[in-house]
């Protein structure tokens, strides 16, 4: 009596050797540690040059009937946003989301002869903010008292309050965005050129030919992959972590955490990597498929700036992306300190996605 066909044996089988050609391929490790490294590299030693933008925080009892809200209003690289409750502002200022919060209030000391005292409040997880912008609010008192009639008393005296938090480095935003930048790549680019040759040598019309279904073809090579890209993500991290600092708040268990994240979002991503294999007529047309899938993603779903930076009318559209919601999450756990149980809604909504790929990508799968 012969004995049933092993569909998980079939499934180990296909993973070891889609494990073993990963290995035995350039393109792979182009794709998954070449070019994230080469970004964390730029990004690594150039830090934040350039002319950088200030989002202040007004504060909501604050009086903006004066000279010295309109200079700062009129300043381009100034940005005011609504003050969120005290809890929220703090996180912000806490986590250098913000630059500070500014308060301008009449004055009320009889020792100083200013018209209005200006409290700027900020934390040190913005320090290379402040810096530039209390000069810049200096500036913009001495324009007005200039302007004013001599012997005046100046328009404004500024009161600062920094407080002491963990130092954010730029490499605590970028890096996170790399990984997702190399896990979308792998998923899509790796398995869409390897599932189009299979198909192109008929090794996969071959398989149809046994027992081996549809299902365990895909998680197999699935598996192979992930077990792969782990291990990419792994030197990604370590690189960071030694060479410029990238912070693991929690140490391990953060360590531990992103890569349980970077697992579920490799196997959404490699969906797409199915769906542009089925598609695909011509090897010739892969990487336009391929492209316009992860390019979009790659400029709108925050992997190299915030999404804050984006006109109002696309931030929804990025912030439905998958590539979002894994940033979203790795950025909370990395670099915010939270755990996989604080990310839930990024989670979910990335396997929400998952689950609709996957439908797409079993509905349009050939064997030849």
């Amino acid at each position: 009596m012969t004995q049933p066909y092993s569909q998980f044996k079939a499934m180990l089988a296909v993973t070891r050797a889609s494990l073993q050609a990963m290995f035995r391929s350039p393109n792979a490790i182009l794709f998954s540690i070449f070019f994230p490294m080469v970004f964390i590299l730029v990004f690594g030693f150039i830090g934040n040059n350039g002319s950088p933008a200030f989002s202040i925080a007004m504060n909501k009892n604050a009086d903006t009937a004066n000279a010295v809200y309109q200079g700062l209003r009129s300043m381009p690289n100034i940005r005011f946003v609504r003050e969120k409750d005290s809890a929220s502002l703090r996180s912000d200022l806490v986590k250098g989301r913000i630059t500070g919060e500014v308060n301008i209030q009449p004055n009320t000391d009889s020792a100083s002869n200013a018209r209005y005292i200006v409290q700027f409040r900020a934390t040190t997880a913005s320090a290379d903010k402040y810096a530039i912008f209390l000069p810049m609010l200096e500036n913009v008192i001495n324009r007005i008292d200039k302007a004013s009639q001599v012997n005046q008393p100046t328009i404004a005296v500024t009161k600062t309050a920094i407080e002491t938090v963990r130092e954010y480095r730029t490499i605590d935003f970028i890096l996170p965005g790399q990984l997702g930048f190399s896990l979308l790549s792998m998923g899509v680019f790796s398995v869409a050129f390897l599932f189009f040759n299979l198909r192109h040598q008929l090794v996969i019309k071959r398989m149809f030919a046994t027992p081996v279904s549809k299902t365990s073809i895909m998680i197999g090579e699935g598996i192979g992959r992930v077990i792969f890209q782990l291990m990419t993500s792994v030197i990604v991290i370590a690189i960071g972590h030694f060479a410029f600092k990238f912070t693991l708040v929690h140490g391990l268990l953060t360590f531990a955490e992103i890569l349980v994240l970077s697992f579920i979002a490799l196997l959404v991503f490699m969906g797409f990597g199915f769906i542009v294999s089925g598609l695909a007529k011509h090897d010739s047309s892969i990487p336009a498929l391929a492209n316009v899938i992860t390019l979009p993603q790659f400029l709108l779903a925050g992997t190299f700036f915030s999404i804050s930076a984006f006109p109002a009318w696309l931030q929804p559209i990025c912030r439905v992306l998958p590539l979002t919601f894994f940033n979203d999450a790795m950025r909370k756990i990395a670099f915010e300190g939270a755990h996989l149980t604080d990310c839930w809604p990024q989670i979910f909504s990335l396997l929400g996605w998952g689950v609709i790929i996957y439908a797409v990508a079993i509905k349009i799968f050939r064997w030849e």
